[in-house]
């Protein structure tokens, strides 16, 4: 009972913070970008709660608990990543737009504004949707299954919804720091309690395989590059640190931030993994989390910090990973429903639709959008088996259809406007065939000299060939940009 008081104390914590927050949103600016004022260290704390999510808590553990440290490939392709959003950054602040569509459009044109717009939309309902799996299963375990997984999904669903339409990204970004406190503290603290348990390092390293404790383990170089990947392009193209560089006071503070949110990324996620690892050493040989045939159950395995915060940790050590854990799930489902939300209400419903809308029917017309996708959300969450399918495809979906042509738009003045939209659709188009395959049981695709294994740790490689050739192959085939289209971007 104690576990479900700690969290319900937290999240009623969150909704109050709202409350109060929204009393001062007046403008579009002040739901959409914090009013462009939020100083560098408030700039970390909610970057890093927007990249520890569900995917690092139940996708990239389960990966951890069954295959090592190896996992960490995933949180690798961020990592390098944020090397590149480093030399970004101020200059994304300077053109000081709302969304990534904005910036697709100022380089190329409106058909790019509103395919990447549907990209990212489906991407980040997918994100928000294994939030709430996420969610629905923390609830399921701390209540012993009084509320099920799927009634759990539905309670943090409506609970994000209320946190978002509130005050929108003011208290998003008010309330990280404080979460992300939250998340580094939950973490740091289980991570030796849960070695202990395992009985130490020695104990760990004869319990597990051997392959746990290799560079790639078990599955390999190639799938290794399919969880890094993914990971790394997502990064490059991810609207919400993007629209929250745009929310930076100037873009001194926006580059000081990505110097936090690395090493907060790269402490936090770390962590997790090993974590899950020493979990692992304890529940290696439990029936629970294995299937009737004796391999590993991909979905349990995923629960594996939930499970060891609520049966294996000290009341205190438990008390702070679960809410270290509510904190990754509200922290990344508010975010993921606030961005796609802002690319509705900006790139179609004030660009095309009603350009000279008041600030007040922007705001009501996005607090209206982020109920819609919140319902719609939750039907996602119905098409995939376990969250870390869930990641790869949103991860791929952005990174594929988005990053190459909004790399190509500060990096290449060569790159031109169809160039640009023909890459997003070819991304986008490719990310559904190649997931669709994967999900209706194919196994593997013949390509001549070599079988492309249709899992979702290798669509990237198909949807990601097919964007970048087409951006470089169409751009070299059509007249350059004029210079006030590419110059913006490289002042």
């Amino acid at each position: 009972v104690i576990y479900v008081w700690a969290i319900a104390i937290y999240l009623l914590f969150l909704v109050g913070v709202s409350v109060y927050k929204s009393r001062k949103v007046k403008t579009q600016d002040d739901f959409m970008v914090a009013g462009r004022g939020v100083t560098a260290l408030f700039l970390v704390g909610t970057l890093v709660c927007t990249w520890i999510g569900s995917g690092s808590l139940f996708g990239g553990a389960g990966r951890a608990f069954r295959q090592g440290f190896s996992a960490l490939w995933m949180s690798a392709g961020a990592w390098l990543g944020l090397a590149i959003v480093y030399y970004l950054a101020p200059r994304v602040r300077k053109i000081a737009q709302y969304t990534v569509p904005d910036i697709l459009e100022t380089r190329y044109n409106a058909a790019s504004r509103v395919l990447g717009t549907i990209a990212i939309v489906i991407a980040y309902l997918t994100i928000a949707g294994y939030q709430f799996i996420g969610g629905g299963r923390l609830l399921e375990i701390i209540t012993e299954g009084s509320i099920s997984a799927d009634k759990g999904k539905i309670i943090v669903c409506v609970l994000v919804v209320l946190y978002t339409v509130l005050a929108g990204m003011s208290s998003i970004v008010a309330l990280d720091v404080f979460n992300g406190i939250l998340i580094t503290l939950g973490v740091i603290v289980a991570a030796p309690l849960a070695l202990k348990g395992a009985g130490g390092w020695g104990e760990l390293t004869t319990t597990l395989p051997e392959t746990h404790f290799t560079v790639f383990g078990a599955p390999g170089v190639a799938a290794a590059l399919g969880l890094f990947l993914p990971t790394f392009l997502l990064l490059l193209g991810e609207s919400s640190i993007y629209q929250k560089f745009m929310s930076a006071k100037d873009g001194k503070s926006a580059r000081r931030a990505v110097i936090g949110m690395s090493a907060g990324v790269i402490i936090i996620e770390t962590v997790l993994a090993a974590t899950a690892i020493f979990g692992a050493g304890q529940y290696w040989t439990d029936a629970a989390f294995r299937t009737a045939g004796g391999a590993l159950n991909r979905a349990t395995t995923e629960t594996i910090l939930l499970q060891l915060a609520f049966e294996k940790l000290p009341l205190m050590g438990g008390i702070l990973l679960l809410i270290g854990g509510s904190a990754i799930v509200f922290s990344t489902a508010n975010t993921f429903l606030m961005v796609p939300s802002t690319n509705l209400t900006r790139d179609i419903f004030q660009r095309f639709i009603q350009p000279d809308a008041s600030d007040r029917t922007i705001i009501l017309f996005q607090r209206v959008m982020i109920v819609i996708l919140a319902g719609l959300t939750l039907l996602v969450t119905t098409q995939f088996e376990n969250i870390l399918d869930m990641a790869l495809y949103a991860y791929t979906m952005v990174g594929a259809a988005v990053t190459p042509a909004l790399l190509a738009a500060f990096l290449w003045r060569r790159v031109t406007p169809m160039g640009g939209m023909i890459s997003i659709a070819a991304g986008m188009l490719g990310t559904i065939v190649f997931a669709g395959m994967a999900s209706a049981g194919m196994e593997s695709l013949p390509l001549g000299f070599v079988n492309l294994p249709l899992e979702y740790d290798y669509i990237i490689y198909p949807a990601g060939f097919l964007s970048f050739a087409s951006l470089i192959v169409v751009s070299l085939l059509t007249p350059p940009s004029p210079e006030e289209k590419w110059k913006p971007f490289w002042e």
